[in-house]
């Protein structure tokens, strides 16, 4: 295993009790109500039409309840991680609510071999998912592979705009890479985005890597997915910048700049489709 891989790994490991228990994530909606979706995929409906039926995998799954909001819409759903312990926490949820849901263990460049090539009608993957990458070439490739022909991607994911600031003495300021770098970042945060305040977990160290939205799109056309959709938006399921961003007015979860939003793309969303 790479070194950024078992760093990461053993970083996600180490925050997967905590998230589980945070009042964020709220499990507990999930076992009260057998209809309860994540706010993250409420969010992405309009992208997602009806996936009933299909055969979909959800990459950097995390904790499950994404992969849990899409398999109550009716989709066939395999959840792939990095993180062991972060699966464990999926599974046991699954288990809590009757969720007939499989869990895989791989690193996302390796799903191809893990899952099966041309297996998935939908590819799923959300916020917090690519920074953990250092090609955004090699995860477009992984993407394709995965489709059937005339199969999806619905993606969203933080904007590398926010992606490059920081607060730092209170200011917002341009601290990081806009575009994909060879050296990764690298962070020993002590805090998680679940309660950025609470400085009690382990300062593991973690690699993270910056890409930039037209590398993105250039890397999934390159291994033939045709683009149907690209929207940015002025919001993230999270506070991403503590002390000047506030929960937006229409979307459940989200969060946007307190003083005129309209200046920030802190999302997007890209649907794409392999070309048959």
């Amino acid at each position: 295993m790479e070194e950024y891989l078992r760093l990461n790994r053993a970083m996600w490991d180490s925050r997967a009790a905590r998230h589980a228990a945070a009042a964020s994530y709220d499990l507990d909606r999930y076992r009260r109500d057998s209809a309860a979706i994540s706010d993250v995929v409420r969010f992405d409906l309009p992208r997602l039409g009806d996936v009933s039926g299909l055969d979909t995998v959800h990459l950097q799954c995390h904790i499950g309840t994404d992969t849990l909001s899409l398999h109550r819409l009716g989709a066939t759903v395999t959840g792939l991680d990095l993180s062991p312990a972060s699966l464990a926490e999926a599974r046991a949820l699954a288990a809590e609510v009757g969720a007939d849901i499989g869990y895989v263990e791989s690193d996302v460049f390796d799903a191809p071999e893990a899952l099966g090539r041309e297996c998935f009608d939908l590819v799923y993957t959300g916020i917090g998912a690519i920074c953990w990458l250092p090609s955004i070439d090699r995860w477009a490739a992984t993407v394709a592979a995965l489709l059937r022909p005339g199969g999806r991607l619905v993606f969203r994911d933080c904007h590398p705009m926010l992606g490059t600031l920081d607060v730092v003495d209170d200011r917002i300021e341009l601290v990081y890479p806009y575009a994909e770098h060879v050296e990764p970042l690298v962070f020993e945060d002590t805090a998680s985005y679940v309660d950025p305040a609470d400085h009690t977990l382990p300062g593991l160290p973690s690699r993270e890597w910056a890409h930039g939205l037209a590398e993105i799109l250039t890397a999934l056309m390159a291994h033939g997915m045709v683009l149907e959709t690209v929207l940015e938006h002025d919001s993230v399921p999270w506070v991403a910048l503590p002390g000047h961003m506030t929960p937006h007015p229409e979307a459940p979860g989200e969060f946007r700049l307190t003083d005129r939003p309209e200046r920030l793309a802190a999302s997007f969303t890209i649907v794409a489709s392999l070309s048959r």
